[in-house]
């Protein structure tokens, strides 16, 4: 007979099983894991020490370059080194070498290779060597950071005498080298500067690295296979070699990485060659971690799990036995309850002892048995509810309904007494509606044109070229547009409509009848340029004349010659504004002739810079170009190109606090190339930008500087960057200050080819 075993035997020994072999598990996952995390965290520590040694080898090169780029490119000691200055360039090296303690080597050498001075205070015009490293540098016009191996001869000649002292004869010397080329204003070439750091007497980069990770972490540079610095006594003295078995994969080019063995220490290691300007060997910079702190962890986790497994495993006996009882118990009394209900009495009930599933199944079974007697009146509570309840919200859509229709005919009353026309369509394009200010506008009755589509609707009314810009138009931007509608001047915003889950929904469309504005400031165009007519003959007299009067009159007093004075830059002043009153006058009314060409973008900038150059020295700032030398050439006319980017770098050098510097930048824009000027002044206020490019306008930037305008030259250079088929446009800078931006159409053959038909 087969035996039948209790659901209480059967859970216990579920339970049991279930925790016994998730332990064995957890021990074979531990062991595993301790291993594959002991690998993988000894090649991630490896990684990061190597990148941090190299960073540290190569940062003493990278101050060196930053430290002498801006010294070096000064007008003085260009001059200086022109001139074989001595006594000023020794000067000059002994500030560097205050600044730069470290080094061991600072010569400064001419064009052709002889040297002007050194640090060590020994006499030039003899040849640097070795030269081969000037020839590079010359070559790449540009700093050249290397690390060469120097013999004793050439760094005695040239470097420090105590580090001198310690190469031994015929030995040579490993050392971190930068030549700096030093070229001219004009690019012809000058000389060098040389700076070189020994590394055989710098042990500093080894115990940089040990004193932030520790002293299991050990780092070695090594000169054609000897050890020159070490943090570790573990991988040897100085006087130690590398295995021929790393060098050799060295030599080859390739880094070493693997297991070695150091004294009685067991080390990863990884080692990186080091080679020369000619791609040589010369030497190699390796990183050791010991793995003795590594295997120590994984033992005591191994101890811990196999303790806490042993323990676990007789926890489980007594879990699973308690579990099996806690859980039958309450399944027993349950089925007994049930059987006295199949039998007729409706009033027993469970004893809910807790709150977790089997203390839920008796309350649900308590309530199941309830729950039939109060199902009838748990119905009519719940319809009395529900009709309280439609009545209320009968109520509340009433309200509602109410409060929408008062909205819909305030909009309603908003749109009919808009002096501006309003119209609105739907995600179809149809529209949707025409205030009465727009049916006038477009001579349209709203009866004609609702619910048309948008290309129908226009020709009832005339207004189809606007139809052409909306099929343009991006739905999420807002663009104005001004166009000639029906013999009228339109200004017209096109703005989207968006639904609550952001999706396109339609469009709307607010018209405004500027023809009397543009009639007006055709007037006021015509008024001012006739009156700067009528002014510029009797001011060019007044110039005239009191300049004869200060050339001529020696009798005059010092109070009258400065009255005089005051009077002739006034003049001035009156005669450059009305020359841009008519210059701007002439561009608006097209009689001034825009001959296009093609134009290298490098060029304008480079007048440009050159025209501005003396009034940015006067106010101590520095002028930069940043602009690309391969950009692709532009179509426009030069001279009137540079007015502009003249203009733009002499507001910013006025604008711009002495010491700073304006950036000047040139980058390819689709079709167009950006021309942009940065400069470091306050940035203009939010409420002023939109007035930027808008005649006479002088904002409190220029009022506090105390230096004053006619404020027509952004005007001016709007004018004109507009004639070349560009855009200019103002934003403030990310750091502070401004940034003024204009587009010129790229020069392209299609291009070329249709100006010389027009021609």
């Amino acid at each position: 007979m087969r035996r039948q075993f209790s659901i209480r035997s059967k859970l216990f020994a579920a339970i049991l099983l279930t925790l016994v072999v998730s332990h064995l598990f957890l021990f074979y996952v531990t062991i595993t894991s301790s291993t594959s995390s002991l690998n993988k965290e000894i090649d991630k520590d490896l990684e990061s020490n190597l990148r941090f040694a190299k960073s540290q080898y190569l940062g003493q090169a990278d101050l060196i370059r930053n430290s002498l780029a801006l010294p070096i490119s000064a007008q003085p000691v260009r001059d200086r080194i022109l001139a074989r200055d001595r006594l000023w360039l020794e000067d000059a090296l002994r500030r560097w070498h205050h600044a730069l303690p470290f080094t061991d080597l600072l010569s400064i050498v001419d064009s052709s290779g002889r040297v002007i001075v050194r640090l060590n205070g020994r006499s030039g015009d003899d040849q640097f060597r070795p030269a081969a490293l000037l020839q590079l540098a010359h070559s790449r016009r540009a700093p050249l950071v290397t690390t060469e191996l120097i013999s004793r001869d050439d760094f005695c000649r040239e470097g420090d005498a105590a580090v001198c002292a310690s190469i031994p004869p015929d030995g040579d010397l490993m050392m971190i080298t930068v030549v700096m080329p030093v070229i001219a204003a004009d690019d012809s070439f000058l000389g060098w500067v040389v700076v070189g750091n020994a590394l055989n007497k710098d042990t500093r980069l080894p115990y940089q690295i040990q004193k932030v990770f520790g002293k299991e972490v050990a780092v070695a540079i090594t000169q054609r296979g000897a050890l020159i610095a070490s943090s570790s006594e573990a991988l040897g003295t100085k006087t130690g070699r590398l295995s021929t078995k790393i060098l050799n994969r060295l030599q080859s080019g390739y880094t070493y990485h693997g297991s070695t063995t150091f004294g009685n220490r067991s080390f990863e290691m990884v080692a990186e060659p080091l080679t020369n300007s000619n791609g040589t060997f010369i030497g190699s910079l390796a990183v050791a971690l010991t793995r003795e702190n590594y295997l120590n962890i994984r033992q005591d986790s191994i101890r811990t799990t196999l303790i806490s497994g042993v323990f676990g495993i007789f926890l489980s006996f007594a879990i699973a036995y308690y579990a099996s009882r806690r859980f039958t118990t309450p399944l027993l009394e349950l089925n007994r309850k049930a059987e006295e209900i199949q039998a007729g009495d409706f009033t027993q009930r469970v004893m809910v002892a807790s709150n977790d599933e089997l203390g839920q199944l008796a309350d649900s079974f308590n309530r199941m048995a309830k729950a039939v007697a109060e199902r009838d009146a748990t119905i009519r509570k719940k319809n009395e509810a529900l009709e309280d309840l439609n009545e209320v919200l009968e109520k509340r859509v009433a309200e509602r309904t109410a409060q929408l229709r008062m909205e819909m005919e305030m909009m309603e009353a908003i749109l009919t007494s808009m002096v501006d026309g309003v119209v609105v369509t739907n995600r179809k394009n149809h529209i949707a509606h025409i205030n009465p200010a727009a049916q006038k506008i477009f001579g349209v009755a709203a009866e004609d044109i609702l619910g048309l589509p948008i290309d129908q609707a226009c020709r009832r009314g005339d207004f189809c070229a606007l139809v052409e810009q909306i099929r343009e138009f991006s739905a999420e931007s807002v663009r104005v547009l001004e166009l000639p509608i029906g013999g009228k001047d339109l200004k017209i915003s096109i703005a989207p409509l968006l639904d609550e889950g952001g999706f396109y929904s339609g469009l709307v469309m607010s018209i405004r009848d500027v023809t009397l504005e543009g009639d007006v400031n055709r007037m006021k165009s015509a008024f001012i340029s006739t009156m700067s007519h009528e002014l510029k003959t009797p001011l060019t007299s007044m110039k005239g004349s009191l300049q004869v009067i200060l050339n001529k009159g020696k009798w005059l007093t010092g109070t009258e010659r400065e009255l005089l004075v005051v009077c002739l830059r006034n003049t001035d002043r009156l005669i450059r504004m009305i020359n841009s009153i008519l210059e701007i006058s002439k561009i608006e009314s097209g009689n001034v002739e825009f001959s296009m060409k093609p134009i290298p973008v490098n060029e304008l900038l480079i007048y440009a810079i050159e025209e501005q150059k003396g009034f940015a020295l006067s106010r101590n700032i520095s002028l930069v170009n940043t602009a690309a030398s391969d950009l692709p050439m532009v179509l426009g006319m030069r001279d009137r190109l540079i007015q502009v980017l003249a203009n733009l770098i002499s507001n910013a050098v006025k604008f711009s606090p002495a010491g700073t510097v304006v950036m000047i930048s040139a980058q390819r824009d689709g079709e167009f190339i950006a021309i942009s000027v940065a400069d470091h002044g306050r940035s203009i206020s939010p409420d002023d930008r939109s007035k930027l490019f808008t005649k006479f306008q002088q904002f409190s930037t220029t009022e506090e500087s105390g230096i004053g305008g006619t404020g027509l030259g952004l005007a001016i250079c709007k004018e004109i960057v507009e004639k070349h088929g560009g855009r200019i446009s103002y934003q403030p800078g990310l750091a502070g200050g401004n940034v003024f931006t204009f587009t010129v159409p790229i020069f392209e053959e299609s291009h070329g080819q249709e100006q010389d038909s027009h021609r």
